[in-house]
Parts: structure tokens; sequence; C-alpha cells
């Protein structure tokens, strides 16, 4: 049972199981009993408590009541695996492939607001990356705080990966000069500039993230050649407004998701593809440097409904 499942999220089954219990169980539940209007309102407000948006919540009870009306046996199960096959096409539909770069570096630029857990995911990519055979440098361009300086040199340390860093409060278009001009020079196949972890509402802070962009693509062309968005899974519809933001100043390429366990609603996923055609590409799921693996939209929606593999 959930073989695909654990395979993919073998780290936070046990959050998944409580997870699982709380949707797919309820609307599993909802329909083994006589099927009344007043069912469909109980559905449309689980999927809003799931977090996947007024608009979808309605879109997907709307195409229930077509499907019962037109079958008024159908079982729990098929319901279910109705919303699978209707919650995937979402996830699925005009799905972006990662971008690629002619030459090296290959340059990410990764931010996100603060407690989403941006340092660490970058530390996870870092590995990522590592473990692939690439080599990576880190761009310590968080100069607002000298403990995320601190922290993500650490991390370079222990992965046995190249950084660059300055002194706190230095400019951070500087650093980032200075790391692909040091990447270019050491032949680095990855670059992964960590970014001040910033609120979304403060303008003068998200206008700093342009002028990197602008250094970075005078320096490399092309560069940044992904932006990826962390997430925190458990701030539920608030990520929607962070990606609205953040879009208006960097053209997110995808999405990290952290903190995606048993207190995460996770339905938000869903609104952030419906809504802003923004993917998934990472799930983190613990963390350590390991805890890092590419989003299975199939394994998640299994978890999200209940629905064995």
């Amino acid at each position: 049972m959930f073989r695909s499942l654990k395979k993919v999220f073998q780290k936070a089954r046990s959050s998944f199981a409580s997870f699982r219990s709380q949707l797919g169980k309820k609307i599993y539940q909802l329909f083994t009993k006589n099927v009344e209007e007043a069912s469909f309102d109980e559905l449309e407000k689980l999927f809003f408590e799931a977090d996947l948006g007024g608009e979808l919540s309605m879109k997907l009870v709307d195409k229930l009541r077509i499907l019962h009306k037109k079958n008024p046996t159908i079982s729990p199960e098929d319901i279910l695996l109705f919303l699978e096959e209707e919650i995937l096409a979402i996830l699925e539909k005009e799905k972006k492939e990662p971008m690629t770069s002619a030459s090296a570096p290959h340059v990410i630029l990764v931010v996100g607001v603060n407690g989403s857990g941006k340092t660490t995911s970058i530390a996870k990519l870092a590995k990522y990356y590592k473990d692939r055979g690439k080599s990576v440098l880190i761009s310590a361009s968080d100069t607002f705080r000298a403990a995320a300086v601190e922290q993500v040199d650490h991390w370079a340390k222990t992965l046995g990966v190249s950084i660059v860093k300055s002194s706190p409060k230095a400019d951070p278009s500087s650093v980032v000069f200075d790391a692909l001009s040091s990447a270019q020079a050491k032949g680095i196949d990855i670059v992964l500039i960590d970014t001040a972890g910033r609120l979304h509402t403060k303008t003068d802070l998200m206008q700093e993230l342009e002028k990197i962009q602008k250094t970075a693509g005078k320096k490399i062309d092309g560069a940044p050649h992904e932006t990826l968005l962390v997430v925190d899974a458990s701030s539920g519809q608030n990520a929607l407004d962070q990606a609205e933001i953040f879009h208006k100043y960097t053209n997110i390429s995808s999405l990290i998701l952290t903190k995606l366990d048993g207190s995460a609603k996770g339905g938000v996923v869903v609104a952030l593809k419906h809504q802003k055609n923004l993917d998934v590409r990472f799930v983190g799921l613990g963390e350590s440097a390991e805890d890092l693996t590419l989003f299975d939209p199939r394994s998640f929606v299994k978890a999200l409904l209940e629905i064995d593999a």
C-alpha cells in the first residue's frame, strides 16, 4: 500500500498518514451516507479548509455534482479516483521543464520570506547537485544578517562545496558579481545564490532582488537561469500572496515546498498551480541536507486523497 508514496516521501510517511486521514477519509465518509445538497456544501468546505482555494473548490464540487447526478450510486472509491485525476490534471498541465544554460555555470537564484526554510533549502540543493557529480558554489548574498552568512558558510564547509561571502551589510549584488567571477574562473557547474529572507510586502527589499538579477545577467548571459521560490506548505493561502509579489520582481521558475508534514494542509500546492501556474520542483522533508526530493505529483495526490498506490 502506498508503494510509490513510500519511495518518494519515505522520511515523511508518518506525517502523511495523519494528513491523509484528515481529508481523504472525510471525503470517503461523506459519500457513504445519503448524498444530499448539504453533502456538496460540506465537500466544498473540506476543500477550502485544505487550502485548495475558493475558486477551485467550487469548480471541483460542481464537477462532482454533475458526476453524481449522472451516476447516483457512484461509490466513494470512485469519487476519490475521479478527484485524483482532476487534481493530477491540474498539477501536470503545461508543466515546465527545468531551464538549462548553454554553458557553465548554471545560475540558480533562491528567494523566499523569513522562516520559509530558504537557507536550509540552499544546503539541500548543494547536496542534491553534488551527489549528481556537479561542482557547486554558493553565493552568500544574504548580507542583511551576519548569522545567515555564518549558517550558509557552515553548510558549505560541511558539504565540501565552494562559497563566496563578504562582510555583513555588504552590497548583495557585489557578492553575486564576485561569486560568478569565481565560478567562471574555477569552471563551476552550479551557482546557488542565497538572498535575504524578506517579507514580500517590503518594496525596497524586493527591489534589491531586481538589482541582483541585473548584476547576474550582466556577468553571465541569461543568468539567473532559474529562480526558485521557497514556500512553507503550512503558510496556506498566504503562499499565493507571496508568489504573486515575488513574481512581480523575479521570474519564478518553480517552487521548493518545505514543511510538508502533518500540520500542512497541502492543497496550496494545487492552488499555486491552478492560480499562478507555478510548479513545485522540490520538496523538503526534514532538516538534514539529504532531505530533498523531486516532487512527484501522482504520489502527492494519492497522499492528499488517501488513494492506494
